[in-house]
């Protein structure tokens, strides 16, 4: 019987689809569902090719219990660029089974409002010599849960925000999938 990984995305969907090709012809692993809370993300375009359904949800059916049943035998929750806080209940329900991947070294850079450009921006304005991934499960906080992986890249003072994220979806690209292998082994 194959895992099952339910994606949860919020933006263009690169991470999702990397991990959909990773596992495409698993006979182990399967991603089974995408969620987004975006009727425009890029993460619905680039699902339409396949046979895996997309669940467009917002911010109050993800409060709600009631909507959990759809994706109740799944063996792990990945967010991959889910902007939305993900609620205590949902949390509890599904203990040690949700991840995140943050594009940054935490503890540093992490918290409320810390996604995508904003950590990068921070990451340069800081003038740190290092940022990265971190791959976390997710707890009722903001990038507090246990750490699974980190790997990091260099900057330089020349390094643009650009430049950064090129480094860190380089970092993501190449071990969340291998992340989510290893956890569902």
């Amino acid at each position: 019987m194959r895992k099952k990984i339910v994606i949860f995305a919020s933006g263009s969907g690169t991470n999702a689809q990397r991990i959909y090709e990773h596992f495409k012809d698993s006979d182990s692993i399967e991603v089974c569902c995408i969620v987004t809370n975006n009727n425009n993300a890029g993460v619905i375009e680039r699902f339409k090719k396949t046979n895996i359904p997309v669940l467009i949800i917002n911010k109050k059916i993800l409060q709600q219990d009631t909507w959990h049943a759809l994706i109740q035998d799944v063996d792990l929750i990945v967010l991959a660029g889910f902007l939305l806080k993900i609620p205590e209940s949902f949390v509890q329900k599904f203990k040690n089974k949700i991840i995140n991947i943050h594009p940054s070294l935490l503890p540093k850079y992490g918290g409320e409002n810390m996604y995508g450009d904003n950590v990068h921006f921070a990451v340069i304005a800081n003038k740190e010599i290092e940022s990265g991934i971190t791959i976390h499960y997710v707890d009722e906080g903001y990038d507090t849960g246990k750490i699974i992986f980190q790997a990091s890249c260099s900057l330089s003072e020349s390094d643009t925000v650009d430049l950064l994220k090129e480094k860190v979806h380089a970092l993501e690209y190449e071990h969340f999938p291998r992340v989510i292998a290893n956890l569902l082994a």
